[in-house]
């Protein structure tokens, strides 16, 4: 009895002290996440001259509804014109992404040799390594498609699919090879095979791949940068650079700025967080 009584309790106290850690983990994550986002939001309330302290003390004076107004209305209009932007650049890369990197991901698992070996290898590479960015503009210029649409989503789309294509493969692991079996003995060609009975069978990991790419494309800073420069072509990031100069910066506008163009897509990630680790984790164990 006392060796039972013993294990239970330092049974007893390891759950204690797992307990202890989870929650501290947790304060961590909250601290580090939640301070910096109070920050923005505090001063993006205040006036400039209040905003430039650069402190997390309350406001004497609430100016959000004006500096909202005042982002919006900044440079003709520009945040508006940038979220269209951004938009159309966001929501073209995801509907490529979806079906190119699904349809790829479907032919590496199912299909075996040394081609494809080398080509998922190829993919897996460009996780590791960054676009070169003087060889990429030269490519667009050759194509007359630098500075354009076209352009950017073809580069974003470019980035984008090696990290989809090893989430949509994961998952393909989980559907039999008997359901094809079955299919092309029925009849079923390659892409109504793919169309019809796969592609919709991707729904959990589709949500996931929409998220985080729609997240990852919208907040994008550097690549729009190099790759879509001009007035007229700005995105939401870029905006930001509205209020910043050499030698003077309206920091409660740039914070303004930040929390409009952070909300929309903090939003998206909360409503659909549990359909990421749902898909993401469907992936994991193969059926």
């Amino acid at each position: 009895m006392s060796q039972q009584t013993e294990a239970k309790k330092a049974k007893q106290k390891k759950s204690l002290t797992r307990i202890i850690v989870e929650v501290i983990a947790v304060l961590s994550c909250a601290v580090f996440f939640l301070v910096p986002f109070y920050f923005i939001i505090v001063n993006s309330m205040k006036t400039s001259a209040e905003a430039s302290q650069l402190s997390i003390a309350w406001p004497n004076e609430f100016r959000i509804l004006e500096n909202i107004q005042e982002v919006l209305a900044a440079r003709d209009n520009m945040l508006l014109l940038a979220f269209f932007n951004s938009t159309v650049i966001t929501v073209s890369s995801i509907l490529i992404l979806l079906v190119v990197c699904s349809m790829a991901a479907f032919v590496l698992h199912r299909r075996k040799g040394k081609a494809i070996s080398v080509i998922g290898t190829t993919f897996l590479a460009g996780l590791m390594i960054p676009p070169a960015v003087v060889p990429t503009i030269w490519v667009l210029e050759q194509f007359h498609i630098f500075k354009t649409f076209p352009g950017i989503i073809l580069v974003m789309v470019a980035i984008s699919i090696p990290f989809s294509i090893v989430l949509y493969t994961g998952f393909i692991a989980t559907i039999p090879k008997s359901i094809d079996e079955a299919a092309i003995i029925d009849g079923c060609g390659g892409f109504r095979l793919f169309f019809s009975i796969i592609f919709p069978m991707l729904k959990p990991i589709h949500s996931t791949v929409i998220i985080l790419n729609a997240v990852q494309i919208f907040n994008d800073f550097v690549h729009p940068l190099y790759f879509f420069p001009g007035s007229d072509n700005a995105t939401v990031q870029l905006t930001l650079y509205n209020f910043m100069s050499m030698y003077n910066t309206d920091w409660n506008l740039l914070f303004t700025n930040v929390l409009l163009i952070t909300i929309p897509p903090f939003i998206l990630f909360l409503i659909f967080s549990e359909k990421i680790v749902a898909g993401m984790t469907a992936g994991s164990v193969k059926g």
